[in-house]
């Protein structure tokens, strides 16, 4: 087995790795999309730049804005937490627009725990302050209701496990083995396993 660090600042893969998760067709018409990674400790939001009309495997993909929130010294309760993003995202879709970088009207959440299809969490947030797996709650509709419109489309907010977006981020970078993982180590632990698909050959 062979051991590698992640090429991305800790505090970029868990924003970059979105670009592998986001619509290929949204992302052909836009310059950036915004991320966030949740943790225990703090938050980071940011405005990733895809660059991909010059790297089409998202190579290039780059953080060119981060805000940072080490909530946990501020021990807000749940909902003041989503707050805070909707916030600290408000102020990075005003910095796309004062330096005229197109925004899709997309933001990809990752966060610690089990996310179910309708994008529920159901385990895995006890680093989290409250209970993030009430029914009641819903983390990408919360959100989504909070933020501004981003351009003329409608905002759409996805939510994903953070060890495996952060793992994302490398994707590029990995295409030399069939198989890899990755560990990640925070407030808590998390880890996931991916297979590169590789095309079929084609019969002559």
């Amino acid at each position: 087995m062979e051991l590698r660090t992640l090429r991305h600042h800790a505090d970029e893969g868990g924003l970059i790795g979105w670009v592998h998760l986001a619509p290929p067709a949204l992302l052909q018409s836009y310059d950036a999309i915004l991320a966030v990674d949740i943790g225990g400790t703090n938050v980071r939001c940011g405005i990733v730049q895809t660059h991909l009309h010059r790297a089409p495997d998202m190579s290039l993909a780059e953080v060119v804005r981060r805000e940072k929130w080490a909530h946990a010294n501020d021990e807000p309760r749940r909902d003041e937490l989503v707050e805070g993003i909707a916030t600290l995202l408000e102020d990075l879709i005003a910095y796309a627009a004062k330096k005229k970088i197109l925004l899709a009207p997309y933001v990809g959440v990752a966060c610690p725990g089990l996310i179910v299809e309708n994008g529920s969490l159901v385990g895995g947030t006890q680093n989290l302050p409250g209970n993030w797996e009430s029914t009641r709650f819903h983390l990408p509709r919360d959100l989504c209701e909070r933020l501004p419109h981003i351009g003329d489309g409608r905002t759409q907010v996805c939510l994903h496990n953070d060890a495996v977006v952060q793992g994302l981020s490398e994707m590029p970078f990995m295409q030399d083995v069939e198989r890899w993982a990755v560990l990640t180590v925070g407030t808590g632990l998390g880890n996931a396993s991916y297979t590169n698909r590789r095309d079929a050959p084609v019969q002559g």
